[in-house]
């Protein structure tokens, strides 16, 4: 009886190590949502994509679902999806505006969303229509204690 708790206690502080695997990268300048989506401002567009912490949890991206260039987002509202061999997964929108391009990469190369979540992996660059809506959402400090509180939860 004391080997199965002391294998339950061994497995449970194992599960506790792994989350802290040098901890998901979050950048600086980016601002996030609590969905896992990044978003970085310049001037009136913004460039989105999901966080290294949304692919750690994701596993391996097979596909990506992006909109057409010219589609209206809303804040919180999902534009696409992005599915991995653990399941298929919405990706909201940090702001509202129009897309003005989407990474064509990602239909070939799926994987940069896993490789390169904030450089190659980035979804789309959006017209911002409301710039006060990125006050609204978390710096890079609050999302680190957000994800850390998540992780800690589950």
């Amino acid at each position: 009886m004391a080997s199965k708790l002391w294998a339950s206690k061994a497995a449970s502080s194992l599960k506790i190590s792994v989350f802290h695997r040098g901890f998901a990268t979050v950048l600086k300048d980016f601002k996030y949502c609590d969905s896992h989506e990044w978003v970085k401002v310049d001037g009136t567009s913004a460039t989105v994509g999901i966080t290294d912490h949304a692919q750690d949890h994701l596993g391996d991206v097979v596909y990506v679902e992006l909109p057409q260039v010219g589609t209206t987002v809303t804040q919180g509202a999902s534009f696409g999806a992005v599915e991995s061999v653990k399941a298929t997964s919405d990706v909201n929108s940090p702001v509202s505006g129009k897309v003005i391009e989407v990474n064509e990469e990602l239909s070939n190369s799926p994987g940069l969303v896993n490789a390169s979540p904030y450089e190659k992996g980035w979804m789309l660059k959006v017209e911002i229509s409301n710039v006060d809506e990125v006050n609204s959402l978390m710096d890079s400090e609050k999302y680190s204690k957000f994800c850390e509180e998540e992780d800690a939860s589950h």
